[in-house]
């Protein structure tokens, strides 16, 4: 029986290979919910949970592919500082958010500042990343 259109509720924890944690829905309270099949989560999820039972357990790894994709290098940008307001202020290696086309904020990681160049990446924190989930569906029911 497949959950293919079936709103899911999963809890689950992830971990990098070197078994660090990086996030749990259990931390959060409440499982999360989607429409299996829909798009809605990354690849891995969907597929994961296709198949599975109220109450299953399963663990999964996940390449890069099935999770956040690869690196892409057209989303790592370098801009002089001169075009950037407060550059001496960014703070390497953590996220800030910046005003898109659209006027919403979107997170970039400051990667650096060197030479008068500030590089910001785009891509999502756990792009390139190969992760593994531990995933316990705990409700389906159908869309309305």
């Amino acid at each position: 029986m497949s959950n293919e259109g079936k709103i899911v509720k999963i809890h689950y924890t992830g971990t990098l290979d070197d078994g660090s944690k990086f996030d749990s829905s259990y931390d959060h309270g409440e499982p999360i919910e989607f429409t299996c099949m829909a798009g809605d989560v990354i690849p891995g999820f969907d597929n994961a949970v296709l198949d599975m039972q109220v109450g299953d357990k399963k663990t999964v790894h996940l390449e890069p592919a099935d999770a956040y994709g690869e690196v892409r290098e057209d989303l790592i940008q370098k801009v002089p500082v001169e075009n950037v307001p407060n550059a001496d202020q960014l703070p390497v290696g953590e996220t800030v958010y910046m005003q898109g086309p659209d006027g919403m904020p979107f997170p970039v990681q400051v990667a650096g500042i060197e030479n008068g160049i500030v590089t910001f990446d785009m891509n999502h924190p756990l792009a390139g990343k190969p992760l593994n989930f531990e995933l316990e569906l705990v409700e389906v029911k159908d869309a309305k």
